[in-house]
C-alpha cells in the first residue's frame, strides 16, 4: 500500500502543467497533515515536478530532463538509438555497463557476455536468447523483429530486447559517443561539488543588529555573512566596510548591500571563477530558484578546485582535448628563453576548403597561453579576450611553430602576444587577454 508522501506526489504528478499548489490545499485535498504536505512538495521540487517562482508561488511544471546522464540505462538506449522495446520494459531502468557486437560464433561470444551488458545483434535468434540467459539485454539492429519466445524470455527475466533500424556500426557509434558524453559530464566540477552547505553556512537576518554581527564575526572570525528574510530568502550581504562607524543597534536591513550577486549549484565552478574575479568578490551565496539560501562558495575554495582540475588528467577526451594533445613543446627557446611550441594541421582540423579551421585555431592559441602561463610564471589562468589575426591560408598538414611572448602580468591579469608562423612567416597573430589565479 502506497504511503501518503508518495499519494501526495502521484497526486502532484497528475495536475495540469501551471497548476499551482499550496501546503494548505494539499493538505485539505487529501486529508493529510500540513508537515507531511510540505516535505512531499520539497521532494517533488526536488525531482523536478513542481518549481517554487518568487511572486508567484509554486506551480507544476513539466518535469525537465536531467542535464546529463548519470548513469547509462537502457531506458536511455532506447531514447539515443530512436527504437522500441520488444519485451522485459521492467529492466529498462538497469545500467548499462558495456556492450557487445554479436558478430562471432555463439560458443566463441559467449566469454564476452556478462550480466549489464547489452549485445547487440541482426536477427539471430539463438544470439539473442544467449544474451538474455547470460543477463545481457538485446539489442536487433536493421528493423527486425523476434520471436514471441524470445520476448516472453525477456519479460520473465526482466531483461529488455530493443530494436532499431540502424545498422550495427552506426548504433554502436551512437552508444559510445553517449558514454564518452556521459564521462565528460560528469568530469565538469559544478558549484554543487564545492559548496558549504546551509547546515555549515553562517548567515544573519534581517533583523538582527550591528551588534549581532560583531559577535558572529568575532566568533567565526569571518567578515561577509549573507542576510536573509524569515524564509531564509537572500535578501542581502553584509562586510565589515558596511558596519564600520555604524550604531550598533543599527539592523542589517539598513546596511546590506541588497542584490547581490548569487550563483546555482548547477553552475559550473569554471563560471563562477570567472565572475569571482571580475569582480573581485570573495565569497557568493548559493541559491535555489526562489532565492532560498542554500550555502555559499568562497573564491578559495573555487581557485582549489580549479586549479585541481587543470593539474588532472581527462577521463575523455573533448574536441578541445584532442586539438590540445597535438600541440608540443619545442625543444629549443627563442631569443629571449621563450618557450616554443609546433602543431601540424590533421584533416579533421580544417574547413570543406582544406584551410585550419579559424576555431581549431582558436583552439591552439587558448592551450599555448595556458601552457606558458604554467611554465614561465607557475599561475593557471582564464581567457578573458583574444583579438586574433588570421593573416594567411593556412593549409592541410602544415606544420606551424606557435611563439608566445609574456607582454605584461599583473596580479589579476595578464596580456600576450602569441605568434604562429609557417616555414618562417607570420601566418596568424593574436594578443590574449587573461584573468589570473591566485596561488594557494
Amino acid at each position: 500500500m502506497a504511503t501518503k508522501h508518495d499519494q501526495i506526489l502521484k497526486y502532484i504528478e497528475g495536475l495540469p502543467i501551471g497548476d499551482r499548489i499550496s501546503v494548505r490545499s494539499i493538505a485539505k485535498n487529501l486529508g493529510v497533515s500540513e508537515g507531511t504536505a510540505y516535505r512531499a512538495i520539497k521532494d517533488a521540487e526536488n525531482i523536478g515536478l513542481v518549481s517554487t517562482i518568487q511572486r508567484v508561488g509554486t506551480i507544476r511544471i513539466e518535469r525537465k530532463l536531467k542535464k546529463h546522464i548519470e548513469k547509462l540505462t537502457f531506458g536511455e538506449v532506447v531514447r539515443i538509438i530512436e527504437g522500441d522495446v520488444l519485451g522485459g520494459s521492467a529492466g529498462l531502468d538497469k545500467v548499462l555497463n558495456k556492450f557487445v557486437i554479436g558478430a562471432m560464433t555463439e560458443k566463441a561470444m559467449t566469454r564476452y557476455i556478462t550480466p549489464g551488458s547489452l549485445m547487440i545483434v541482426g536477427n539471430r535468434q539463438g544470439v539473442q536468447k544467449l544474451a538474455l540467459e547470460n543477463g545481457a539485454a538485446v539489442l536487433i539492429t536493421g528493423g527486425f523483429d523476434t520471436e514471441s519466445e524470445i520476448a516472453d524470455l525477456a519479460d520473465k527475466l526482466e531483461m529488455p530486447v530493443l530494436r532499431t533500424t540502424y545498422d550495427t556500426f552506426t548504433v554502436a557509434t551512437m552508444i559510445n559517443r553517449a558514454l564518452s558524453d556521459q564521462l565528460i559530464k560528469k568530469d565538469i566540477m559544478l558549484v554543487s561539488d564545492i559548496y558549504t552547505s546551509l547546515e555549515k553556512t553562517n548567515y544573519l537576518y534581517a533583523t538582527n543588529t550591528i551588534a549581532d554581527y560583531q559577535h558572529l564575526s568575532e566568533k567565526t572570525h569571518h567578515s561577509r555573512f549573507p542576510v536573509v528574510n524569515k524564509s531564509l530568502r537572500l535578501v542581502g550581504i553584509v562586510t565589515a566596510k558596511d558596519v564600520l562607524g555604524k550604531s550598533e543597534t543599527l539592523t542589517m536591513d539598513k546596511v546590506m548591500t541588497k542584490d547581490p550577486i548569487v550563483v546555482k549549484k548547477m553552475m559550473s565552478v569554471a563560471s563562477v571563477s570567472h565572475q569571482m574575479i571580475w569582480d573581485g568578490l570573495e565569497v557568493m551565496p548559493v541559491v535555489e530558484d526562489d532565492l532560498s539560501l542554500v550555502g555559499f562558495v568562497s573564491r578559495q575554495d573555487v581557485m582549489k578546485a580549479m586549479q585541481l582540475v587543470q593539474r588532472q588528467p581527462q577521463i575523455a577526451d573533448t574536441i578541445s582535448d584532442q586539438i590540445s594533445g597535438e600541440v608540443m613543446p619545442v625543444e629549443e627557446t627563442g631569443k629571449n628563453g621563450d618557450i616554443q611550441f609546433k602543431f601540424t594541421v590533421a584533416p579533421q582540423m580544417v574547413n570543406s576548403v582544406g584551410t585550419i579551421s579559424f576555431g581549431v585555431l582558436s583552439e591552439i592559441i587558448a592551450n599555448v597561453t595556458q601552457r606558458t602561463m604554467i611554465t614561465n610564471q607557475r599561475r593557471n589562468v582564464l581567457i578573458e579576450q583574444m583579438s586574433l589575426h588570421y593573416l594567411r591560408l593556412i593549409q592541410l598538414e602544415s606544420e606551424l611553430d606557435i611563439r608566445p611572448r609574456v607582454l605584461e602580468i599583473g596580479r589579476r591579469s595578464a596580456k600576450l602576444d602569441i605568434e604562429v608562423y609557417l616555414e618562417n612567416a607570420l601566418v596568424a597573430k593574436a594578443i590574449v587577454v587573461c584573468q589570473v589565479m591566485e596561488r594557494t
